[in-house]
């Protein structure tokens, strides 16, 4: 499908997902893709964790895909965390990175947020929540090298909230009718020179745009 739509030349960066984790089929699949050729490609993942987890470059941007699911053994031996591993291998990457604009995307959200058009609200407490030391060492690291966003999403609702001066957005679900709880959502990230505006498509929605600035690098 997405070769259908957008064409075959279009880079996607797969991000494991809890269903993923649970399903062997689905995990050889993306190890697979994983472990191919990643256009931009700066550091491949930790130990165990080489396939789904990796950073790379475009233009004036660092982005970093986490698999919330690796433990430093196996790379689906946590329910959703930020392990001492993983951590160490972002504390790292971000330390190296040398980009003004940083994107991390991983599948749980730090908190989980009603959906911005319904106020559906679904994983409430089971989400990086769950592991509150953790979970806060990691949203310092993002705060200290200065991460635009999280971008995040598990809950198959849309939304978008500054926590604890981080920005969080939750991409939503582009199931469409097979998710009716919330409306179907694609983001798109406009990178400026001083921040970015984030362009929000929703089914039967006008959807909307907006500013995304943070703590350290402002407009």
């Amino acid at each position: 499908m997405i070769k259908k739509i957008l064409g075959e030349e279009y880079a996607w960066c797969p991000v494991v997902g809890n269903h993923e984790a649970e399903t062997p089929e689905d995990m050889a699949w993306l190890r697979d893709l994983g472990s191919g050729d990643i256009p931009n490609l700066i550091r491949r993942g930790p130990e165990n964790g080489e396939e789904t987890t990796y950073s790379f470059d475009f233009k004036n941007s660092h982005f970093v895909v986490l698999n919330l699911y690796y433990d430093g053994k196996s790379d689906i031996g946590t329910d959703g965390d930020i392990s001492k591993p993983l951590y160490n291998w972002l504390k790292n990457d971000l330390a190296a990175n040398k980009k003004p604009f940083v994107f991390v995307f991983g599948h749980e959200p730090i908190v989980s947020i009603p959906d911005f058009d319904n106020g559906r609200h679904r994983h409430k407490g089971d989400n990086l929540d769950a592991h509150p030391e953790n979970s806060q060492r990691f949203q310092e690291l993002l705060r200290k090298y200065g991460v635009m966003a999280y971008i995040c999403g598990h809950t198959h609702n849309f939304s978008f909230a500054k926590i604890n001066g981080l920005w969080q957005i939750d991409a939503g679900h582009c199931r469409g009718i097979a998710e009716t709880g919330a409306r179907s959502t694609f983001l798109k990230i406009m990178v400026g020179k001083n921040s970015c505006q984030v362009e929000v498509y929703r089914d039967d929605s006008k959807g909307g745009k907006y500013t995304l600035t943070n703590t350290i690098m402002q407009d």
